[in-house]
């Protein structure tokens, strides 16, 4: 892709993104923190607006804009964007993945699969639309779905929930976190995330008003520092966001992390907000879902999707899991952001949960050989290596190649070695704390993975 020609993106930050996969966490890319490549090209993308088109069409821009009622000027005109999301631009990934494009790079950045969901999915898809299924759902979800849900959650947690007053089907996870934040987070509520975190967290609270506080887990074992998050919680915290397992580090909360978070939410009276979209994809230890802590179900919004289990990211089903006093507020919200899912698809999705427990051991069994070849080519070409318990990406330490910092090593990998990477430090309230650090993901065919590590090996030298 041509940064500077593509016509799509000379009308907004965002029109030249719109169908590249999603996925996580904000970056001012014009900040004195950004490097020469990613920092010239991300904000070449975001100030090339359509008065640059304009000259260079001359002739057919007075056209065009008497045609359509507007003054002809050649003035370029400041992005606009409301207070509350001015220090959010494109998303990493977003970027990322552009630049991947430009420079051919084997994409190990975001994380979305490069190969295809399961075919009986695909093909419940395919009946529901042939069976009429086109209209507009149920908002809060289409029957079949709810039921697969709470059926899912009571195999997996042990509890029962009921399924048209407690389970609530959303577009993708991304908006069960802003319908469950708008419902229920008031301005002025104060927050407390882990960082790193998925970028959504911190955006979506900022639309709500709310001041977020960060607890910084740290390698290598990206570990809960128990005593900072007791002093952090205050008569002003309403509620702590986990996700579990943990994007970007891979780390799974411990037991031991979890009751200690639960005894500071029962204590306090603070909700629980937990993301688990990667509860499938535990390698080393069983997922524990928060909401079966005792004590905890009732101020504990769940989160999760489709997407990850069944490389489906591009369907965006995702739903939200909570008792009826806390289900009410996040609905409210999810009623006016998109009133209601895309019908054909949950129904596939229905079929989907219903999948036997072969598939997720198979899932597991696949992941598990992707995320070796991935380890053990990061090791080799001189990476600092840390362990990932779940998800499928790989937190790495980029320094014995001698650069200041992710954002720095990054550009150099996309540029002079092929392959893209996260840099984190965009994760973090504080960049300096993730500087170090670069993610990785292995959910790429086998070919891939093996291609991006040979590109490594071979280019990248210790300094």
């Amino acid at each position: 892709m041509n940064l500077a020609a593509s016509p799509s993106m000379l009308a907004t930050p965002t029109t030249a993104t719109a169908n590249l996969p999603r996925h996580e966490m904000p970056l001012n890319p014009c900040s004195a923190f950004s490097s020469s490549l990613l920092r010239r090209s991300l904000c070449a993308s975001l100030r090339r607006i359509s008065p640059m088109a304009s000259a260079a069409a001359p002739t057919s821009a007075p056209a065009a804009a008497t045609e359509n009622g507007a003054a002809n000027s050649t003035e370029q005109r400041p992005v606009q964007v409301a207070k509350r999301l001015e220090k959010f631009k494109t998303t990493i990934f977003t970027q990322m993945s552009m630049l991947a494009i430009k420079h051919g790079a084997i994409n190990l950045g975001q994380g979305f699969p490069n190969f295809d969901g399961p075919d009986f999915v695909k093909e419940a898809a395919i009946e529901a639309i042939n069976a009429g299924k086109n209209q507009y759902a149920r908002g809060f979800g289409v029957p079949e779905l709810n039921s697969a849900i709470a059926e899912r959650f009571l195999k997996d947690s042990g509890l029962h929930v009921d399924p048209d007053k407690e389970v609530t089907v959303t577009s993708g996870c991304t908006e069960a976190i802003a319908a469950t934040v708008l419902g229920l987070i008031n301005p002025g509520d104060e927050v407390i995330l882990f960082a790193p975190f998925y970028d959504s967290y911190e955006a979506t609270l900022s639309m709500a008003g709310a001041n977020v506080k960060a607890i910084t887990l740290c390698a290598p074992d990206f570990a809960v520092p128990l005593e900072e998050l007791k002093a952090a919680v205050s008569n002003n915290t309403k509620a702590i966001m986990i996700n579990t397992p943990h994007n970007p580090t891979g780390k799974m909360f411990t037991r031991e992390e979890l009751e200690f978070i639960a005894t500071l939410c029962k204590k306090n009276d603070v909700l629980l907000f937990s993301d688990e979209v990667y509860d499938k994809l535990a390698f080393e230890a069983d997922h524990i879902s928060m909401a079966s802590i005792p004590g905890m179900y009732e101020r504990t919004v769940t989160m999760n999707s489709l997407g990850k289990t069944f490389s489906l990211t591009g369907w965006k089903i995702g739903w939200a899991i909570a008792p009826p006093h806390l289900t009410w507020g996040l609905r409210q919200a999810h009623s006016f952001l998109t009133f209601a899912t895309c019908t054909p698809m949950q129904a596939a999705a229905a079929a989907a949960l219903r999948a036997p427990d072969s598939y997720y051991e198979e899932l597991k069994r696949d992941y598990s050989a992707k995320k070796a070849i991935l380890l053990e080519g990061l090791e080799a070409a001189g990476f600092i290596v840390y362990p990932s318990s779940g998800t499928y990406f790989i937190m790495v330490d980029h320094t014995p190649f001698g650069f200041n910092n992710d954002i720095e090593f990054c550009e150099y990998l996309i540029r002079e070695v092929g392959v893209v990477g996260i840099p984190p430090s965009v994760f973090y309230l504080n960049p300096e704390d993730g500087k170090n650090l670069v993610r990785f993901t292995f959910c790429k065919d086998e070919d891939t993975l093996r291609g991006a590590v040979e590109r490594m090996k071979t280019k990248l030298r210790k300094k």
